[in-house]
């Protein structure tokens, strides 16, 4: 008996099964897979994987990557590490600490609602700040004019 689940390896991944949601169609090429409301099959996907109490591996890293449309390049600012470490994450060829890899579940769970992004905000801001002061550029603090006395970066 043919089994009626679609082994859904397109997303990256090799263990997502799909129960229903897609259609098994024959077209003059061969057959083909239709799949209903993709993008919430890789959100459902990405919530369940940064719910998850196991440690990812780098492929479900990469899958939460790309579904926040970023680059390595990005993902490595955010986290002050080399892109090269990401590939290596991603590649399995060394482990993501544990912290980053809570920051990367979170930064998932967050990227799509706006009012939200305040930690990859957060994350970025101190990324730009240590990039300042690796170029030896000067930070300057101004006390703010409110009622209580407190110095702040200036612009």
């Amino acid at each position: 008996m043919p089994d009626k689940r679609y082994h859904y390896t397109e997303c990256g991944l090799d263990h997502v099964f799909l129960l229903n949601g897609f259609e098994r169609n024959s077209s003059p090429r061969g057959r083909t897979i239709a799949i209903r409301d993709i993008d919430a099959l890789h959100r459902a996907i990405g919530e369940h994987l940064s719910r998850l109490g196991k440690a990812l591996s780098g492929r479900e890293l990469r899958f939460l990557r790309q579904e926040m449309l970023m680059s390595q390049a990005t993902l490595a600012h955010l986290l002050d590490v080399s892109e090269q470490t990401v590939h290596r994450w991603e590649a399995e060829k060394t482990s993501c600490p544990r912290a980053a890899e809570a920051l990367i579940r979170r930064l998932y769970l967050e990227h799509g609602n706006a009012a939200d992004e305040t930690l990859r905000d957060a994350l970025r801001r101190i990324a730009d700040r240590e990039d300042a002061l690796d170029r030896k550029q000067e930070l300057t603090f101004a006390l703010s004019d409110g009622s209580r006395a407190e110095w702040a970066l200036a612009a």
